[in-house]
């Protein structure tokens, strides 16, 4: 069984509520994790530009990324926002026995 965790970044909590309802309400992630105050330092349009954020840590299946990074994107306010699969290289058997099971 593939399973990642998505890495997303969103300006604000009521994003953060919103993208990670819609994914448990899919069943497309097991658990979304919501990091705050975040501080992000980038470059966008020429100029280095730095902003507080939220992080959030989505554990899915693979076979779910495309289903997740569509509804993301739909509701995203970032023109390009962040989204980026991490596969997960060793769990405990229990902990990925119960992420199966949560997005069945």
């Amino acid at each position: 069984m593939d399973i990642i965790v998505i890495y997303c970044t969103v300006p604000d909590k009521k994003l953060a509520k919103e993208i990670a309802k819609l994914l448990m309400k899919h069943k497309l992630a097991a658990c979304v994790s919501m990091i705050e105050n975040v501080k992000s330092v980038f470059s966008w349009d020429g100029e280095i530009c730095e902003e507080k954020e939220i992080l959030l840590m989505i554990k899915t299946r693979r076979s779910n990324y495309a289903k997740i990074k569509l509804i993301i994107e739909d509701i995203h306010s970032y023109n390009v926002p962040e989204i980026i699969a991490l596969p997960i290289v060793d769990c405990s058997e229990e902990y990925l026995k119960w992420l199966v099971k949560e997005t069945e």
